[in-house]
């Protein structure tokens, strides 16, 4: 029991310090970001006004990278500092789940209890994510739970979009699944080949459709309830591309206004190899 105690000690102690160093990091991180139009590097202060010309900010991720989430807080950090009205789109929390998100964000729901809800929704990576969740609940950001449930998204994955229960496309917004060459040659390019045969990679490109598609939807419902504000949207870099998510949600309004910040990958996605297809922003000094 004792050593259960020093173990539970010793968990709560690892939070709150990572939690309190992450903070930290942000105030003293010099973060930039690699304007691609126009070939220069801005501070985050510098693109605000532009950024702040969009309804929504994807801000890419790699989920595993402290790094990439402190972009994330630093740009809606910069946002509301500039008098921003600012929302939270998020790719790790489904949307059957906001009731809790929402009790989360009310203060009514204890932290040990929303690592759960967290962990139920997206693994055990709350430590990576902590400081973006408690500035919103500390500062009244909404947060917008944007996902759907894995299971529809592995079933469509393994068995295509057409087997789905009606039950199952139940759980999606209205949607098609009409997966177009350009989307299909995006993933291809940044992926590689996927599984193992032509068949394999047509499924894959189904649920990915399916995500980026539903997620969009779900944000331009959301946003419909905060006329006037930006919503940061928060998600897996594959799905904040231009081509991704984002090309899904134009599609769906082609009116929308949209600023894409991918993180920098060395070879592929850097200074020397991205177009505004790709994005409008890099971040740089990851």
């Amino acid at each position: 029991m004792r050593r259960l105690i020093v173990c539970l000690f010793t968990l709560v102690a690892t939070f709150v310090l990572a939690g309190a160093a992450l903070a930290q990091d942000i105030d003293d991180w010099d973060f930039s970001l690699w304007d691609v139009a126009n070939g220069r590097e801005l501070s985050i202060e510098a693109a605000v006004p532009d950024l702040a010309k969009a309804e929504f900010v994807y801000v890419g991720e790699v989920h595993d990278e402290y790094a990439t989430h402190l972009a994330q807080l630093a740009v809606i950090r910069a946002l509301r500092e500039a008098g921003h009205e600012v929302v939270v789109g998020l790719e790790m929390f489904e949307r059957r789940d906001q009731e809790t998100l929402d009790r989360w964000l009310a203060g009514k729901l204890p932290e040990r209890e929303f690592i759960e809800a967290f962990r139920r929704n997206w693994g055990r990576l709350w430590p990576q994510y902590r400081d973006i969740f408690l500035y919103c609940r500390e500062n009244g950001v909404p947060m917008a739970g944007l996902n759907v449930p894995r299971s529809v998204t592995r079933k469509v994955a393994s068995q295509g979009f057409e087997s789905l229960t009606e039950e199952e496309r139940g759980m999606l917004p209205p949607i098609a699944c009409d997966v177009s060459p350009a989307y299909a040659e995006f993933l291809h390019r940044i992926t590689g080949a996927h599984g193992h045969g032509e068949a394999e990679f047509q499924k894959f490109c189904e649920a990915q459709l399916v995500w980026d598609t539903a997620m969009a939807v779900h944000a331009l419902d959301d946003m419909k309830e905060h006329p006037g504000a930006i919503m940061v949207v928060l998600a897996g870099s594959v799905h904040a591309w231009k081509a991704a998510m984002p090309a899904q949600m134009r599609k769906q309004d082609p009116d929308v206004t949209q600023r894409i910040i991918l993180p920098q990958e060395k070879g592929r996605l850097d200074k020397d190899a991205v177009t505004t297809a790709d994005c409008d922003y890099l971040m740089l000094n990851l």
